[in-house]
């Protein structure tokens, strides 16, 4: 499982710090549903749905405080090259203190993604299909992770569109 993991885990930060980048070029981006958003990538052949925080808190020692993060972004990403079908990641846009879990709370119901440097992921194919499936359901998504330097983060994302951009992203990179 973990070799797994971590192969998903070098793909996917290399596909999402190029998504980032074209995120806000929206070269590539082919479709907005109110707060998601799709995008395409021919070679290789990819596609994902993405969207920003709505709302962060950033605590430590249970204060309020201001940090620096890079880009924030829940994604959802299909590649059919490498049989990648509906795979759920998060950055937090700093690097998580080892070892620690990101909670994803979606209508009441949790979920732990596993961490490695600056991003997070469920840890098998059908805990992904249960987060999406819960996402689709719900109205907003809370994820709350822990920094290296022990700062509690909360990002609340909203989940208008999110069914229609996740289903548009699969159509585009079925089979």
């Amino acid at each position: 499982m973990k070799s797994s993991f971590s192969a998903a885990l070098g793909f996917a930060a290399a596909m999402m710090a190029g998504s980032a980048a074209m995120a806000q070029e929206s070269s590539n981006r082919v479709a907005a549903n109110t707060d998601w958003s799709v995008f395409e990538e021919q070679n290789p052949r990819e596609c994902w749905s993405v969207s920003a925080p709505k709302e962060t808190v950033n605590t430590r020692d249970g204060n309020v405080v201001a940090v620096r993060r890079g880009e924030i972004l829940l994604m959802v990403f299909y590649r059919p090259g490498d049989n990648v079908t509906g795979q759920v990641a998060f950055t937090g846009g700093y690097p998580f203190a080892g070892g620690s879990t990101v909670t994803i709370d979606i209508g009441g119901t949790q979920f732990q993604l596993f961490t490695e440097g600056e991003w997070a992921w469920p840890a098998t194919p059908e805990d992904d299909a249960a987060v999406i499936n819960a996402m689709k359901r719900g109205a907003d998504a809370t994820l709350t992770g822990r920094s290296g330097r022990g700062t509690v983060t909360t990002d609340k994302f909203s989940l208008l569109g999110f069914t229609a951009s996740v289903d548009e992203a699969a159509r585009r990179c079925a089979g």
